[in-house]
């Protein structure tokens, strides 16, 4: 079977000593043999992950499976529910919609009220016009809570600016334990001061990401999850 653009979850956790949980999506494109010989796009790609608690990596390229053991080589690497989604961008509003019918069945079958949904939805500009939201059941129905909004830009080019990159919660619980303020994108060109070519290298894609309160048990209040604003990296 192969085993190309199968996202990998990983769970680099030290619970025990957080006081929160920062989790992260990351489309790296095409993630295969090339880029992992590429010793400057790895290192930036183990920077990113090791700033996130759970991280859901995108677009991985592996017939051998040897993208995740080096992965947590060089990583040195414990209840809710995690649903990954690398949507086709030709059919992102059917499959984004029908992420609805995936809840209502894991709801069904593990007894839990608590999910996380997030990845590359392709869930902006051509590939879902404003038009079609009103037609996308998990944007409509308010118990789905959305942490990555429509002005964010995911991308990295400065040509584009489009909101891919979602993460969506559902559950009192665990919208009630993010973080005010957490959620982002982080735009690793600027961090690491990278031009735009060199930050294509690693993706075409900035990951998105927020935090969980980890020592506290969960209460009903919520709290502002608004992302933190984004200008582009003037980096040449």
């Amino acid at each position: 079977m192969s085993r190309e653009l199968v996202p990998l979850l990983l769970l680099l956790l030290s619970i025990h000593s957080a006081l929160a949980l920062k989790i992260c999506s990351f489309n790296v494109r095409s993630f295969g043999e090339s880029k992992q010989e590429d010793q400057n796009a790895m290192d930036v790609i183990v920077k990113v992950i090791k700033r996130c608690d759970i991280i859901l990596v995108m677009e991985i390229k592996d017939n051998n499976n040897r993208i995740g053991p080096t992965l947590m080589q060089k990583l040195n690497v414990k209840d809710f529910v995690i649903i990954p989604l690398h949507t086709t961008p030709e059919t992102s509003v059917k499959e984004i919609d029908e992420l609805v019918d995936v809840y209502n069945d894991m709801k069904q079958r593990w007894k839990t009220e608590n999910f996380i949904f997030m990845g590359d939805f392709n869930a902006g500009c051509s590939y879902v016009p404003k038009k079609a939201w009103k037609n996308i059941r998990l944007r409509i129905d308010p118990s789905f809570m959305w942490l990555i909004g429509d002005q964010e830009d995911t991308t990295v080019k400065k040509s584009t600016s489009c909101a891919y990159d979602r993460i969506v919660l559902r559950g009192q619980e665990i919208v009630s334990a993010v973080v005010s303020k957490s959620a982002s994108v982080f735009d690793f060109q600027k961090a690491y001061k990278l031009s735009e070519e060199k930050a294509l290298d690693v993706s075409d894609h900035f990951p998105v990401e927020f935090k969980l309160q980890s020592s506290r048990t969960f209460t009903n209040s919520k709290k502002s999850i608004t992302p933190r604003k984004r200008t582009k990296s003037k980096h040449s």
